[in-house]
């Protein structure tokens, strides 16, 4: 199955700082599915939450309702639970609860074997210095790369 579908969450990398990365799967329906497979899907201001389970569920992520879809459509910003193993998920709500982290997606894709799967990352927030050093070290890289290409 060749479908080339990735949705990113650009700024997550510019906003925090990421510590450790997990790949889950995501509990869809049908509709749901079609939609991401036509890439229609955001995951820009979306973040991830324990409920008082233990379960981890992504919040505020946008899937468009599926064209074809009659009565049986779903709700753009429902909750949709994630799927980790227990160790990972107990460890990724011991770091939340105790060190203050955030649990941030940062790419909806489809695997080989067609099932949408979420890259999540244990992060911590940037301070305002931090993104400024951020800015300026993309800024000097560009400006390398300038020189570079007008070099050759």
């Amino acid at each position: 199955m060749q479908n080339k579908v990735q949705i990113k969450n650009k700024k997550a990398r510019f906003e925090y700082e990421i510590l450790d990365k997990y790949t889950a799967g995501i509990v869809l329906t049908g509709t749901e599915i079609k939609s991401i497979r036509a890439s229609r899907a955001s995951i820009a201001e979306s973040f991830c939450e324990f409920n008082d389970n233990g379960e981890l569920f992504i919040i505020n992520m946008t899937i468009e309702p599926y064209e074809f879809g009659t009565h049986y459509n779903h709700k753009p910003k429902a909750e949709r639970k994630l799927l980790l193993n227990k160790k990972e998920l107990q460890k990724l709500q011991k770091d939340v609860q105790t060190k203050g982290l955030t649990v941030i997606p940062l790419l909806l894709f489809i695997n080989e074997n067609g099932y949408a799967k979420l890259d999540i990352a244990l992060a911590k927030g940037k301070k305002l210095f931090d993104k400024r050093d951020t800015i300026k070290d993309r800024d000097n890289k560009r400006h390398l790369d300038r020189i570079k290409k007008n070099f050759k």
